[in-house]
């Protein structure tokens, strides 16, 4: 096998069996050297100047009885949050046709509950039933689910369910305690097991060290398979919250973790998400070298801040980024071949560019 062709397949392999210690090593990578990493990686499994666009929308804000403490949305703090019910389906469904046209290929649909309860499942399959025949992925957040809530939805229809970590093992009872870091990875499981493809990531800035940073990402890319979608979070700090005062994480830091999010998973859709709106141009560039290709449109997710719609088409322009568009299946296998072929010359370019 030549030296090149080895490389490719090297980068090629998805991994399950990540250490700590080899992954400490990644972050200390000099910066050039780590972006360069992370996109050769990248390109070799998407097109780089292509990213997938979804909307979140709260379809139940408030009261929630968990004690995370980075949430507003937790009946433990005082934060500015009104408290509302569940959406009605059509609500639910206008916001969606609004998300369609401004372009987004998912909806994201998330409630404030620790898990849903039996009276809230029908309407909730409802929304996806109703999302699903606008032609969007449906994606919903709902707290834990029981193995028989995972396979209620995946027969409504729903493609993803998020259930992020949120941060490390080690680092996890300095931030919620009313659920365990098992309690996630059962959840994770039940929705594996329903056939749903999963999206979980984690929050970085919640007063975690180094250390956290890099058993949070160890963790993710050793689930087997491992999640389609990763989102990486910026906390965003929330008046009334415990987490209001912890101080800010370096941009750098949060610039390497998505860049080795991007070596680690290199299959996975890495979503720059939360704490967008407290990024420049120039640091969301980098974030997007280093390998996101998924963002949020709107200007809400959730209850945080989002960058409005405009401001990602203006940022998309400069940049000569394109969004993601669902296709039948027959533009999706031409696609595949089209890419395939784009990719293995990229490959090529690169290898011979680094080596000469």
């Amino acid at each position: 096998m030549s030296e090149q062709a080895a490389t490719k397949q090297e980068n090629q392999t998805i991994r399950h069996d990540w250490g700590k210690t080899e992954v400490q090593a990644l972050f200390e990578m000099p910066f050039n050297d780590l972006m360069f990493k992370a996109q050769t990686i990248h390109r070799q499994h998407f097109n780089a100047n292509e990213v997938q666009v979804s909307t979140l929308l709260s379809i139940k804000t408030g009261a929630c009885p968990e004690d995370c403490k980075y949430c507003s949305q937790s009946a433990r703090y005082k934060t500015d949050i009104d408290k509302e019910r569940l959406m009605a389906v059509n609500n639910v469904l206008e916001a969606a046709q609004k998300a369609k046209d401004q372009g987004s290929t998912r909806f994201c649909m998330g409630a404030g509950w620790r898990n849903p309860k039996a009276r809230d499942m029908p309407a909730v399959v409802d929304m996806v039933k109703g999302v699903k025949a606008l032609g969007l992925e449906t994606c919903m957040t709902l707290g834990m689910l029981s193995i028989e809530q995972a396979d209620e939805l995946q027969t409504a229809g729903l493609d993803y369910y998020n259930h992020n970590l949120d941060t490390s093992p080690e680092h996890y009872n300095q931030i919620i305690t009313t659920r365990t870091y098992q309690d996630r990875l059962d959840t994770l499981s039940n929705v594996r097991s329903a056939g749903m493809k999963v999206c979980s990531g984690g929050i970085v800035g919640l007063g975690e060290n180094a250390q956290d940073r890099v058993s949070l990402l160890v963790q993710l890319a050793n689930l087997s398979p491992q999640p389609e979608s990763v989102p990486i979070n910026m906390l965003v700090k929330i008046e009334g919250t415990p987490l209001a005062d912890v101080a800010d994480l370096d941009n750098f830091e949060f610039i390497r973790c998505i860049a080795v999010a991007r070596i680690l998973m290199p299959e996975s859709h890495v979503r720059l998400s939360a704490g967008r709106a407290e990024m420049n141009e120039q640091m969301q560039s980098l974030c997007f070298l280093a390998g996101a290709n998924s963002i949020f449109y709107g200007c809400k997710l959730l209850t945080a801040e989002n960058p409005e719609t405009n401001q990602d088409v203006l940022l998309f322009k400069k940049l000569g980024i394109n969004t993601e568009t669902i296709a039948s299946d027959d533009e999706a296998e031409q696609m595949l071949k089209m890419k395939t072929a784009i990719v293995d010359q990229q490959n090529s370019d690169v290898f011979y560019n680094a080596v000469n």
